[in-house]
């Protein structure tokens, strides 16, 4: 663990890493743009879920250095896609739409306890984020065409995966004290993924896309946000997806189970994605 902890204080990559000399203004495409924007609002938040966390983990050290150094990596992420969409709309303003984001969406940050009951909870809640976001920018990665955008979504998935990784480590620590059955744990999983529905990213696409005039209104932002993100998803990705929830739960992550819960996935994304696409052009 204090490798992990050690390898955890050294950045992987810098913004001026990143080849932004390639930019081609002809191949961004208007409807990533959207949701880019959105995803670094987020991102950049992250300075408060890291004190969410240190909070909760009060009592352990070596999991509140790693979680600052998991935030400074999640800020990177959102200052990389906030200065590439700036590129790609010269009108877009990130530290503007990130003041709006804050201003109408936070988390409480004074919590002493996890709201998940318990600490081992915090930690599978944690790798259920990672697993999403590590599959998203790679599917994003890959449905986008601008060559920046492209690497930008390259670094962030590895570094997302490395995330799962990181707290996965610290759940198995946890939970040679704590003694959740996988049934309990998959509770916390399949609660964590519902809360993709909240506030949060509907909230972060309306600061970031919508006029400042324009009233926030949650089934349309959550629509636009899904009509868009949700059409950069292949089935291999909820492959991946669906093995990395199932080993946080404690679950095989192959065999019938895998298989079927896959499918479902699967189901399940294109079935928001069309109910999504409807309400956007109805909108």
């Amino acid at each position: 663990m204090q490798d992990r902890a050690e390898n955890s204080g050294k950045q992987n990559w810098t913004i001026d890493d990143l080849p932004w000399e390639t930019f081609d203004p002809a191949a961004v495409d208007p409807d990533l743009l959207k949701i880019v924007k959105a995803a670094a609002m987020v991102e950049y938040n992250a300075h408060d879920y890291a004190t969410y966390l240190r909070n909760v983990f009060a009592a352990d050290p070596e999991f509140s250095a790693a979680a600052i150094q998991w935030a400074r990596e999640e800020v990177q992420h959102g200052l990389a896609l906030g200065r590439w969409a700036e590129k790609a709309d010269p009108g877009f303003d990130f530290q503007e739409s990130f003041r709006r984001f804050t201003e109408g969406y936070r988390i409480n940050i004074s919590a002493k306890e996890s709201v998940r009951g318990s600490l081992s909870g915090e930690l599978i809640a944690r790798c259920i984020v990672e697993t999403g976001t590590s599959s998203y920018y790679t599917a994003l990665g890959e449905a986008a065409k601008e060559p920046v955008l492209k690497e930008i979504c390259r670094r962030i998935a590895g570094d997302e995966h490395r995330h799962y990784k990181l707290f996965y480590t610290f759940l198995e620590k946890y939970l040679s004290r704590e003694k959740l059955s996988w049934l309990q744990r998959l509770k916390i999983g399949l609660g964590r993924i519902a809360e993709s529905e909240d506030d949060e990213l509907a909230y972060a696409y309306h600061a970031a896309n919508d006029n400042a005039a324009r009233g926030y209104d949650h089934a349309r932002a959550r629509s636009a946000y899904c009509a868009r993100a949700f059409r950069c998803y292949r089935y291999p990705h909820m492959q991946r997806v669906v093995a990395m929830v199932l080993k946080a739960c404690g679950l095989e992550t192959q065999g019938l189970l895998a298989k079927a819960a896959t499918r479902l996935a699967w189901f399940g994304v294109q079935s928001k994605l069309k109910a999504a696409q409807k309400m956007a052009q109805g909108a």
